[in-house]
């Protein structure tokens, strides 16, 4: 307790911007002489002491009165106030009195009123849920009528659970929350660089936060539990990594403050809820028997309640924090958890509750038992059991430690880590699959293990490793299991289409290299073909050659084969010994084979070679099996063959088809709730919608998408993702989005050698630049993605951004360097690959024809925009056609043009490029709304205006010229007179000048 005036001092916080506002919010109004109170409410951890500290440190006038409450002394009526009132300070007791005891519900307050108004008092109670009721009803009393108090505020800290009771009823209450994940990281970042001297390594930072849950007191007792050596990824993890200890010492207060038989209760919750902790809860009357069994009273659970430890729902009881079950396990006894399990195994009968009560009896066994872990493995993997893929995962690993080492075990370890991947729990399907590393084990079992850790690697890691690992899982899987060895390679079929490296992707297919073009000849998708392939290529081309045509996986997606199934199969240890138990789980495999009688291996017959004539050059080839495939998804309800089908549209250029049948795939994913597919799809749904140019709907579906690749772990996703919204953000005209979604996929796709990611984000900060006027900085972005050499784009996109850089170039001066562009464009167009094609190509030809050609370039490119639908190509189109039109003095013609494109960019939501196509409508004479121009620009013509706006962007009076299509002594003239128009006498002054106009331009 302290009543003092602070020094300055400053503490810092991580995440809590909010927060901290509004702690400056209470200071302002205190220093500015009015009263006002506010309430911090958190749970144990997150951080409410520590603002409430940085409260008194920022204080830089007045005096602070802080207290925290003595849990020692909450049944002391009024012990509270008076421990607050006995360091006051002078201007609450004059010298040479004695401060009155509070005896009342006004004591505080009128305590308070007693202080002199004219220096700032902030009275800080830390834990005031603590405190006596008494007290409690005093301070509420008095921060009710705060503003009554001139320069006082309160300011109390209490638990989270505690802020709707009466004391604090009518507070304003900032609540926290978990720190976000960038935060959490930066905070993480911070310890390991205070303890190594550099960042912790980016799979230790993952586990941290992954284990601590955005709790920063958690946060630091992990990180200061690791060595140097283990922060910087040089030695293993500890496990778990945070142990009993560290979640008693962060959570445990709330425990400690409850009856004996309501602990012991918490137990058997936290118990049954141990194989599913983030499921609805543990089965109330389930419950309620153990608790009789065991002689106690259930009633003694409402304790928990009223503490906000549980919380019910319907028949289902669940703790109110995740740490608070991982405290009431940890903390136990093992013995007493053994009990637990024991007990609730014997309450649970019947088929129904066939696996858990399998598993609590694993989890009270004291020492390997193969009886009951092949009993509980094969009810995990039963079809017949209704579980979660958690719940499975839970099953396996528990299975896997009551067996002896061997085949069985890593089997069984490698379907725990499977169904870990399908939660959504990456991190705990790596720690499996490296448990399992440790034992010896038949090639099929380890065949097994590699598919799922090449899988993992596919979609949160290098595609580079993931390729390798999927090609290993092939060639141990090839002998033993046809259909999984199939799944490997489309598996490393998509990394080699997410790295854009098309060889690779022939050689998965297994159609390399007699499918593949001849040297120097190039593929639909744009890609030379290489006169020899690498040796690591050359050593699986035989083993490529002979790909059985057999039934084959599901999955593949925008990338070949984004949903490749990795479910755990039979196979046998060693010649003539018993088969494992574990087969593809019933619970999400991707369609039923009663569903499909020989439809499987026909649908993959026809996707393969469809795919292998389209990266073969022929694409005419791949057209008759690839439209099998997609009429097959008429009647096909299973999502991951849906979104193969999509696969099969886009490369069709059906791009309305694709959307149609990934929209149905996310459906068809939702209901069957299969969590780790829908970011894939999601991602394959967003690109779709984004060619056929509806990119509202693109932005919606990816954002999803990011929110659930984030929650499932899968980064790759999630670069993706980002890029789409960049693309999208292109088009809005959003640059900061732009610059943040691009960097947020490259941060991700470097890295991880995500070619198609990259490509898609650099062609967004292009369009960006193009949509603002920047065509030289669009030219040189996209000059490398879409030219020949080892900076080339990715096969599958890099033609979709020729018609951009054609643009760019063409505006920038340059447009003897996109022949080649233009040509290879013209190959591809004519392939049928896109429907908006064959109008760009029209556009292109337009921007480089001579003057006697143009106008009949523009008008069949028009012509071929109608056909191929979609506002915003149109609408460029529209605005190059207008350019051209008043650059040849047609002034009537080029304002219908543009007003047209005006329009269109409007009904698009592209409004960087609708502001832009005003400015030229303007130009011409054209009346376009929202033209009234703000303070000193309204002087200005339409010309100088867009010359000023120019310039302030920084660009040079050639690049200016060669924007607007006049001569640089035409800019000369007309800049010369825009600063004496405006009273400036630089550039400088210039750009100052118009970002000021513009920030003060009223919104439209």
């Amino acid at each position: 307790m302290t009543g003092r005036t602070p020094a300055r001092h400053s503490l810092r916080l991580y995440g809590r911007t909010t927060e901290l506002a509004a702690l400056a919010a209470l200071a302002d109004r205190v220093r500015s002489g009015r009263g006002a109170a506010l309430v911090l409410a958190a749970e144990p951890g997150l951080g409410r002491t520590a603002l409430l500290e940085r409260a008194v440190r920022d204080t830089d006038a007045g005096t602070v009165l802080q207290v925290r409450a003595a849990r020692a002394e909450r049944d002391l009526s009024y012990s509270g106030v008076n421990s607050l009132l006995a360091g006051a300070p002078p201007q609450l007791d004059p010298p040479g009195e004695v401060p009155p005891a509070c005896t009342s519900p006004t004591g505080l307050l009128d305590a308070l009123r007693r202080g002199d108004a004219r220096e700032p008092l902030l009275v800080c109670v830390d834990d005031a849920h603590l405190w006596d009721a008494a007290s409690r009803a005093a301070l509420g009393y008095a921060a009710r009528r705060a503003g009554s108090l001139p320069a006082v505020g309160l300011l109390m800290s209490v638990a989270a659970h505690r802020a709707d009771a009466a004391d604090f009823a009518g507070l304003p209450v900032v609540r926290l929350g978990p720190l976000a994940e960038e935060a959490a990281a930066t905070l993480v970042d911070e310890l390991a660089e205070e303890l190594t001297g550099g960042p912790a390594d980016p799979d230790v930072r993952a586990a941290v936060l992954h284990e601590a849950m955005g709790n920063p007191a958690l946060l630091f007792a992990v990180v200061r539990r690791l060595s140097a050596a283990q922060l910087a990824g040089h030695a293993p993890l500890p496990r778990p990594l945070a142990d009993g200890a560290a979640l008693v010492h962060v959570v445990g207060s709330r425990l400690d403050e409850l009856p004996l038989a309501t602990r012991q209760l918490l137990l058997l919750v936290a118990a049954a809820q141990e194989q599913d902790p983030d499921g609805a809860g543990a089965d109330a009357t389930l419950l309620m028997r153990a608790a009789r069994a065991a002689g106690l009273d259930p009633a003694a659970l409402d304790a928990a309640e009223a503490a906000g430890v549980t919380r019910s729902a319907g028949n289902r009881i669940r703790f109110d924090d995740p740490l608070l079950l991982r405290a009431v396990l940890s903390g136990a006894a093992l013995s007493r958890r053994r009990a637990a399990h024991r007990l609730l195994a014997a309450v649970l009968g019947g088929e129904r509750h066939r696996l858990p009560r399998l598993l609590h009896r694993a989890l009270a066994a004291d020492g390997p038992d193969p009886a009951l872990a092949a009993c509980l493995a094969a009810a995990a993997d039963s079809p017949d059991v209704r579980a979660t893929p958690l719940e499975r995962s839970v099953a396996f690993g528990r299975a896997a430690r009551l067996t002896p080492p061997g085949s069985a075990r890593t089997s069984r370890l490698t379907a725990a880590a499977e169904h870990a991947w399908f939660a959504g729990d990456p991190g705990r399907a790596r720690d499996l699959l490296a448990a399992g590393r440790q034992e010896s084990a038949h090639d099929a079992v380890r065949g097994c293990a590699e598919l799922v850790r090449g899988t993992l690697a596919l979609h949160d890691g290098p595609v580079g490793d993931a390729y390798e690992i999927l090609m290993l899982a092939a060639a141990l899987l090839g002998p033993y299991d046809q259909e999984r060895m199939l799944t490997a390679r489309l598996g490393a079929t998509e990394a080699a289409w997410s790295a854009g490296d098309v060889p690779a992707c022939l050689v998965a297919l297994g159609g390399a290299p007699r499918t593949a073009p001849a040297p120097g000849e190039e593929s639909p998708t744009g890609e030379r073909a290489h006169p020899e392939l690498p040796a690591r290529w050359r050593n699986v081309r035989q083993s490529a050659e002979t790909v059985p045509d057999t039934a084959g996986p599901d999955g593949l997606g925008a990338n070949p084969s984004p949903l490749s199934r990795t479910s755990s199969a039979d196979s046998r240890a060693a010649a003539g010994s018993s088969p494992t138990e574990f087969r593809t789980p019933a619970a999400w495999a991707p369609g039923d084979r009663a569903e499909r009688p020989g439809g499987d291996g026909d649908l993959f017959q026809d996707y393969r070679a469809g795919m292998l004539h389209a990266l073969g050059a022929r694409l005419d080839e791949a057209r008759r099996p690839l439209r099998r495939v997609l009429d097959r998804a008429a009647t096909d309800h299973d999502p991951a063959r849906l979104v193969r089908a999509g696969v099969a549209a886009l490369v069709l250029g059906n791009i309305a088809a694709a959307c149609h049948v990934n929209a149905r795939a996310l459906a068809a994913a939702r209901a069957r709730n299969l969590v780790p597919l829908v970011p894939q799809i999601l991602e394959h749904l967003a690109y779709a919608e984004l060619r056929a140019g509806r990119h509202a709907r693109a932005r919606a579906h990816a954002e999803e998408g990011l929110r659930a690749a984030h929650r499932t772990g899968r980064r790759n996703s999630v670069a993706h993702h980002h890029a789409i919204l960049a693309l999208a953000a292109s088009v809005e005209g959003d640059g900061e989005a732009v610059a943040a979604h691009a960097e947020a996929a490259l941060a991700i796709a470097g890295p991880h050698g995500l070619a198609q990611a990259a490509t898609l984000a650099e062609w967004a900060r292009a369009r960006a630049d193009l949509g603002r006027g920047r065509a030289a900085d669009a030219a040189a972005r996209l000059g490398p993605l879409v030219r020949p050499g080892h900076r080339r784009g990715h096969f599958a996109v890099r033609m979709l951004a020729v018609p951009c850089y054609v643009e760019a170039a063409v505006l920038a001066g340059e447009p003897e360097d996109t022949a080649t562009a233009v040509e290879e464009f013209a190959v591809w167009a004519a392939q049928g690959a896109d429907p908006q094609a064959p109008a760009q190509l029209s556009r292109c030809r337009a921007l480089l024809a001579s003057a006697q050609e143009t106008e009949a370039l523009y008008e069949h490119a028009l012509v071929r925009h109608e056909l191929a639908g979609g506002d915003f190509e149109r609408a460029r189109t529209l605005l190059l056609y207008g350019k051209w039109l008043r650059r040849r003095r047609r002034l009537r013609e080029a304002r219908g043009r543009l007003r047209d494109a005006l329009f269109a960019f409007e009904r698009s939501g592209a409004l960087l490029w609708a502001e832009q196509t005003r400015a030229e409508l303007r130009a011409t004479g054209g009346a376009g709304p929202r033209e009234q121009q703000p303070g000193p620009l309204a002087g200005l013509t339409p010309q100088q205006l867009r010359i000023a706006r120019c310039v302030a962007d920084g660009a040079t009076n050639r690049e200016v010229a060669l924007q607007l299509s006049v001569s640089p002594r035409t800019v000369d003239h007309h800049l010369r007179n825009v600063f004496a128009l405006l009273g400036v006498r630089s550039r400088v002054e210039l750009s100052r000048l118009v970002d000021q106009a513009e920030k003060n331009r009223p919104d439209p």
